[in-house]
């Protein structure tokens, strides 16, 4: 494939969505697009585990989607999952499954993270100005956003969608009016605590993403209620006339596929508690969607237009932290891994992000106390909601704050995904040496340092005398070598 092909999987709830696309001049072509509706949700049993019928099902689609992007590199592809994969116990088991399924690398985004990504998806998709209400109905969950231009304002991601409540609601015989109603109820219910915010966000026009709004749009057309937007008036009325059908003969008179037709109902409840709780007159529907978004956000990536540059910058200014020792440190650190890189094999652009961030957020938790202040930046990273980051970037992120400074936490880096762990150590150990030799604060320069990395050793190397007209980097040295030794790594000093 040629070098300027993207491509972006999503793997959401009721359907795992492909797309891969062609930049340049200034655009975005698309050139595949690959859908199959494996149902996730559905193989979620009491326990939240994922049964091994629908992790199959799912891997088998993945195969598929794998040979399309077979031959693109690592930092062309994204590949997220979404509600059910960050509900499921057996989560991370099938995700290394799907990696080596896919041989990329798969990521499970948070509920707002999957909002953002799905506005800039519709953003880019879809024409007009002023502020929107966007609402995207997936299998497990349902987001909300309001925002302007490309930039989303509110973000919420509810626990609801047309597979979890056709479960909850409704059977495969027919469509009683009780269970609708029983479902607009718990609708009405979830959205409650935000139904205030998103009325007085005063958006201008209401725009749906999502296959379940699609198949409801193409439905309200094929009835003639609807000329290809989604009037409340034509809801109401589709509404009334799904009772006592039979999800599978309705499905049969429209058109719609029988996986599709078996969760309509779910779909329809949610939309139509949406349109009635928030007031919605009218809905357009968009064609881009999460999957978009990711193709949007892989190409600002590549030309260095870095969201999670900004939410790094936001959260170091929000928690007060030092700019100036973030930049000496993040130097520092930028420096050693470039003398470590080439024996660690850890050479990409990312890990050098990856110290840069955690450089300059490394006194995040002083904010919170003095004591024990990277257990508190550790805590804030992990648990926040970063723009950008999916919650396996976020958890690196968060360890290597977390083990900057005193004993090395070597269980919270066997805790990340596998192939993160021994990669992110090393990161550690890096950013640990920056952190001890600016600990005076000082703004003069550090001597030329000579690195030498081994497996779980660094030779670090002074100029002759230096380390005698500095005694307190001295003794720092010598205590970060015996927490170091602890952890059965070794710190060697050459002088």
């Amino acid at each position: 494939m040629p070098v300027d092909t993207f491509a972006a999987i999503d793997l959401g709830s009721n359907s795992f969505h492909m797309i891969v696309a062609r930049a340049g001049d200034g655009t975005l072509q698309v050139v595949d697009r690959l859908r199959e509706m494996v149902q996730l949700a559905a193989g979620l049993d009491a326990a939240h585990r994922l049964d091994e019928a629908t992790q199959q099902r799912a891997l088998d689609c993945l195969a598929r989607f794998g040979q399309r992007i077979a031959q693109l590199p690592p930092e062309r592809v994204r590949i997220v999952g979404t509600n059910t994969l960050r509900q499921a116990r057996n989560g991370a088991a099938f995700l290394e499954r799907a990696t080596q399924v896919l041989g990329h690398r798969v990521e499970i985004i948070s509920g707002r993270e999957e909002a953002r990504l799905i506005y800039l998806g519709v953003a880019h998709s879809t024409a007009g100005s002023g502020r929107r209400l966007v609402v995207d109905i997936g299998g497990g969950s349902t987001e909300l956003i309001v925002g302007e231009q490309f930039e989303p304002q509110q973000l919420e991601s509810l626990y609801m969608g047309c597979v979890s409540l056709t479960r909850r609601f409704f059977d495969a015989e027919r469509i009683r009016e009780r269970a609708l109603h029983e479902a607009d109820l718990s609708v009405r219910m979830e959205l409650e605590p935000v139904e205030a915010g998103f009325r007085d966000a005063a958006w201008d026009e209401a725009i749906g993403a999502s296959g379940t709004i699609k198949a409801i749009r193409d439905v309200l057309v094929a009835l003639g209620w609807s000329s290809g937007d989604i009037p409340r008036e034509a809801l109401r009325r589709l509404r009334t006339d799904l009772i006592d059908a039979a999800p599978a003969v309705f499905g049969e008179r429209f058109g719609l596929a029988r996986e599709r037709a078996a969760v309509f109902a779910g779909g329809l409840a949610v939309l139509h508690g949406i349109f009635e709780t928030l007031g919605i007159e009218c809905m357009k529907v968009s064609d881009g969607a999460l999957r978009e978004g990711l193709i949007f956000d892989l190409l600002g990536r590549v030309q260095h237009e870095d969201v999670r540059d900004r939410s790094v910058r936001a959260l170091a200014a929000r928690f007060g932290c030092d700019e100036a020792q973030g930049g000496r440190v993040a130097a520092t650190a930028r420096e050693l891994l470039a003398q470590a890189a080439p024996g660690w094999g850890i050479a990409d652009e990312e890990a050098a992000r990856y110290l840069d961030w955690s450089a300059r957020l490394h006194e995040l938790g002083l904010a919170i106390a003095h004591n024990q202040y990277h257990k508190h930046g550790g805590y804030v990273l992990a648990s926040a909601d970063l723009p950008g980051f999916s919650k396996t970037e976020q958890a690196l992120l968060a360890a290597l704050v977390r083990g900057h400074r005193r004993k090395l936490p070597l269980d919270t880096f066997t805790a990340l995904p596998a192939g993160q762990a021994e990669r992110g150590l090393r990161l550690c150990l890096l950013l640990r040496l920056a952190c001890v030799l600016h600990r005076a604060r000082s703004r003069q320069p550090l001597p030329a340092l000579h690195l030498q990395p081994g497996e779980r050793e660094l030779r670090l190397g002074f100029p002759a005398g230096w380390l005698d007209e500095h005694p307190l980097t001295r003794a720092d040295l010598a205590a970060e070598a015996d927490y170091l030794a602890t952890a059965r790594c070794r710190l060697v000093i050459d002088e």
